[in-house]
C-alpha cells in the first residue's frame, strides 16, 4: 500500500488484510537501518483481529521516498502527518528501538492523534558507540556487523528461530545492506543525539505497555525503568532469553504482550 505524506510515497504493508481506516489502527514503525518487515511476524494477527494495520517504511528506508528524516523529532511529526494521510483521527503506535522513540515522542506531542503505546526495545536514552557512528558515516559494513552482533540475544546467533529457515544474523545483514548511503548513519546520530523521552513519557497519556529483552545489550531493560516509572498506568513485560530484535527473536512472546494494548 502507498500512501503520500509531504507529496513523497510511503509504503506499507497491510498485514494480508484490507486496510480500512473505519476501523482501530495499528502502526508499526521500525528501528534504526530496517524496514516495515520487521514486523511481518505481528502485522498479520492485528490484520485478522479487529484492527487495520500499516507497516511503514520511514523515508529513505525499504520502498520509501526519501530523504531520511534526521532527527526524533522529525520522525514523529512525519508520522503524525501519516495518521492524517491514512485518513485516521488516531492510531495506536508500536515502535522498536528508534521506532519506539517516534513513537514516545509523537504520542506526547500528538496526544489527540495516539490511541495506545506499544515501546519495544525503548530505553531512556540511546547512546551509540563511538566506533559504529564513525562506521555508519563512512558506510562500511563494519556499523552492520556491529548492530546485528550486539543487537541479537545470543540463544539466536546460531539459529533456533522458531520461524523455520529462517536466519535472524543473515536476515538483518541483508536488510542493513540494503540501505541507501548515508541513512543508517542519519538514523544513529538522531538515537544518540535524543534526550527527551523522559519529558515525553511524563506526558504520555494514553495505554502503554513496554516490551523488553532480558538479554537486550542495546536498550538494557533496566534503562527503560525511568520511562516506564514516568508514564502513568504503564506495563513493563520483560521477555526471557531475548535480545533487541525481541518482534523477531520472540515473536509469540511479542504479540502476547501487545495484543491486549493496542
Amino acid at each position: 500500500m502507498q500512501i503520500n505524506v509531504d507529496g513523497r510515497a510511503v509504503f506499507a504493508t497491510t498485514g494480508g488484510a484490507h486496510f480500512d481506516p473505519a476501523r482501530p489502527a495499528v502502526i508499526f514503525l521500525h528501528g534504526a537501518g530496517f524496514d516495515r518487515t520487521a514486523w511481518r511476524l505481528q502485522t498479520r494477527f492485528f490484520a485478522h483481529h479487529g484492527r487495520s494495520v500499516l507497516a511503514v517504511d520511514f523515508p529513505a528506508h525499504g520502498w520509501s521516498d526519501g530523504p531520511a528524516l534526521a532527527s526524533i523529532a522529525a520522525l514523529a511529526d512525519w508520522t503524525a502527518k501519516l495518521i492524517e494521510a491514512a485518513g485516521l483521527k488516531q492510531a495506536a503506535l508500536v515502535g522498536h528501538s528508534m521506532g519506539a522513540l517516534v513513537a514516545l515522542d509523537t504520542a506526547a506531542r500528538y496526544s489527540d492523534k495516539v490511541r495506545a503505546l506499544g515501546l519495544c526495545g525503548i530505553a531512556t536514552e540511546m547512546p551509540v558507540h563511538p566506533e559504529m557512528l564513525e562506521s555508519a558515516k563512512a558506510n562500511t559494513l563494519k556499523v552492520q556487523e556491529l548492530m546485528t552482533f550486539w543487537g541479537m540475544g545470543n540463544a539466536l546467533h546460531k539459529g533456533g528461530m522458531i520461524s523455520p529457515g529462517l536466519w535472524l544474523r543473515r536476515e538483518s545483514l541483508a536488510v542493513l545492506a540494503g540501505n541507501k548511503p548515508d541513512v543508517i548513519s542519519i538514523d544513529l546520530v538522531a538515537c544518540n543525539a535524543y534526550k527527551d523521552a523522559p519529558a515525553r513519557a511524563a506526558a504520555v497519556n494514553c495505554p502503554t505497555v513496554l516490551v523488553l529483552g532480558d538479554g537486550d545489550l542495546m536498550t538494557p531493560a533496566g534503562k527503560a525503568k525511568p520511562l516506564a516509572a514516568a508514564i502513568a498506568g504503564s506495563k513493563t513485560v520483560v521477555v526471557a532469553n531475548c535480545g533487541h530484535f525481541m518482534m523477531v527473536e520472540r515473536p509469540d512472546e511479542t504479540l502476547e504482550a501487545l495484543k491486549t494494548y493496542v
